[in-house]
Formats: C-alpha cells, sequence, structure tokens
C-alpha cells in the first residue's frame, strides 16, 4: 500500500508538468508549445515558445480571417483603437503557452477544451474598455447567439447595435462578459506577478504567474480528468 502515496506525489508532480507549458486541444493550436520565429506582429512577443503557428498569427490580424470566420465590423467599422486589443486577445488565446491552471474541457464544435477565469492584469482589461468605449456592438456575450446565415456572425434580428457602453457599462463586465467568462477581472497590476498579460516585451512573464497558481495561490484546483489520466498510464505501465 506504501505505493500509493508514492505514487500519487509523482503523479501530481507530472500533473505540474503537465499543465505548466503545454497547448489547449483547439482548432488552430499546436499540439507542443515551441519556437516560432516568424510570428506576426501583436503575436510577435510569443515567438520564443508559441502554441500557434506563423499563418495562424498573420491571420489573427485579418478581418473575417478564417480562423474563425468572425466579424469585428458586425455594427459597423471597429476603431483601429479597439480592434488592435482583439487582435492581442486572439494572440493570447491561439499562441499562450501557459494556460494550463485555467484550461477546460468544452463541448463545442470547433475545440475540446477553453480557457476559463484566467486573471487578467487590471490596466490591460481598463485600456480594451477605454480604447473601445465609443465603438459600438449588439451583444454581451461574443461566442453565442449570433446569426451565422451569411457564413459570418451578424447580429440577431432582436438585437440592435447600441453603444459600447450601454452593453457593458464598466470594464468588468466587458472583460468578464464578452468571451463567456475566459477572463477573470483582477485587481492585480502587471508588477504583481498575480495576473496574465496580453501583451509583454522581452521574456514571457506569464510563466511565473502560471506557476504561481499551479503551485496553490488563488484559487486553484488541478484537473481531476488530467491527474487521472496520468495515474492511470503509470498503473498500466507498472502492473502490466
Amino acid at each position: 500500500m506504501w505505493l500509493v502515496p508514492v505514487m500519487l506525489l509523482v503523479l501530481t508532480g507530472e500533473a505540474l508538468s503537465l499543465e505548466l507549458n503545454m497547448c489547449m486541444n483547439g482548432k488552430h493550436q499546436k499540439q507542443k508549445p515551441g519556437p516560432e520565429g516568424k510570428l506576426y506582429h501583436q503575436c510577435s512577443p510569443w515567438r520564443d515558445n508559441a502554441c500557434c503557428t506563423a499563418n495562424t498569427s498573420a491571420e489573427a490580424h485579418e478581418d473575417n480571417s478564417y480562423l474563425y470566420n468572425f466579424n469585428w465590423n458586425h455594427c459597423g467599422t471597429m476603431s483601429d483603437q479597439c480592434k488592435k486589443h482583439f487582435i492581442q486577445d486572439t494572440c493570447f488565446y491561439e499562441c499562450s503557452p501557459y494556460l494550463g491552471p485555467w484550461i477546460e474541457e468544452a463541448d463545442e464544435s470547433w475545440r475540446k477544451e477553453r480557457i476559463k477565469d484566467v486573471p487578467l492584469c487590471i490596466e490591460d482589461c481598463h485600456e480594451w474598455w477605454e480604447d473601445c468605449k465609443n465603438d459600438f456592438t449588439c451583444k454581451t456575450n461574443w461566442h453565442k447567439g449570433w446569426n451565422w446565415t451569411s457564413g459570418t456572425n451578424q447580429c440577431p434580428n432582436h438585437n440592435r447595435c447600441v453603444k459600447w457602453t450601454d452593453v457593458f457599462p464598466t470594464a468588468k463586465s466587458m472583460c468578464e462578459q464578452i468571451w463567456s467568462n475566459s477572463y477573470l477581472y483582477t485587481a492585480f497590476s502587471k508588477e504583481s506577478g498575480r495576473c496574465m498579460q496580453l501583451w509583454f516585451e522581452g521574456a514571457n512573464p506569464n510563466k511565473k504567474v502560471a506557476e504561481y497558481y499551479l503551485n496553490g495561490g488563488g484559487q486553484l484546483s488541478f484537473s481531476l480528468a488530467t491527474v487521472l489520466a496520468v495515474m492511470m498510464s503509470y498503473f498500466w505501465a507498472i502492473f502490466f
């Protein structure tokens, strides 16, 4: 019976390593992160270790790109200052190798996993909202509920375009609601080491943030499915 607690300790360490440097099981992410020296423009910070390819990074900057056929201009032309944040958000989602603590299963045709409650630095959230507050939209949750009959997202018939601040009165409401709680609004600044940054220069600061949460910081629990999968592989190797 001594083998069980020992195995659990080993398994916990293995789960940590699996969760720290990994890619989501999504539509465009690579199976494993690695260097991508030619990442385009706003995706370039991830070039040393990325879950996205150069082609994906280029498409992240296009309107109605093949990534998801998503139309930023569903309520008129989105301002450039607002759009840059959505491009950055796309780069973060597609390229980040340190989102493991917040990955969960997703029952959707275009991905098997998603992120939820990623603690976003307060500067990123407020700058995003400030730069978009004079734009227009027709929906609170941009993940679902669109009219896709044209092949790209359009406002549902009963939804009219209104000013951004009528839909998202605060930075918190926008950051948490727009992508089905993918992000969690926090009061942490970039210097805190407790929140994820959508943009950075030099070494990726999000690695240390992920390590903090994986090591018990904040309100975080490990994926039971991941732990069980590792346990199965270890017991199979030992006993069979």
